[in-house]
């Protein structure tokens, strides 16, 4: 599936992904026009799926970051559902994940101070639908965030 090619060019993307097509050719030791074609197929076969901006949500000033673990009433047919279309609605939610098991859910969200928080918890979080428990952590330090793929 992946040459050694594939593999170089998607390390220096993972180091720098700013790099434009010419530089990221003259560091792989490719042409131009190859990169550009196997760009197109890690990008059509969904190897590379995009670039994004990582903003430091600190620096924007939301200081304090929870992580919600949900256990949702599953006695209502469409409970997932209607709790992921009306989770998506939060907007300090930043992450949702489903899981299999005890906990169903972990939202993560930001705030700007513990009184956010509080503000987003009563009036956001606990109106959403079909919840039957849930067991908030704060986050003290981020260890490790990275989602570099060893190639």
């Amino acid at each position: 599936m992946l040459d050694d090619a594939d593999r170089h060019l998607l390390r220096l993307l993972q180091a720098d992904p700013t790099l434009a097509a010419p530089d990221l050719a003259a560091r792989a030791g490719l042409t131009p026009g190859r990169v550009a074609r196997r760009l197109d197929r890690l990008r059509a076969e969904g190897i590379v799926q995009g670039q994004e901006a990582v903003i430091g949500w600190r620096a924007l000033g939301f200081e304090v970051a929870v992580s919600l673990r949900i256990t949702l009433d599953k006695t209502q047919p469409r409970a997932f559902d209607e709790f992921l279309a009306a989770a998506r609605g939060v907007p300090e939610v930043i992450e949702i994940q489903t899981f299999l098991g005890r906990v169903d859910v972990r939202l993560s969200l930001v705030a700007r101070d513990l009184r956010h928080y509080q503000e987003i918890y009563r009036d956001r979080i606990l109106t959403l639908p079909h919840l039957a428990d849930i067991e908030a952590l704060m986050t003290v330090a981020t260890v490790k965030s990275d989602e570099a793929l060893p190639l």
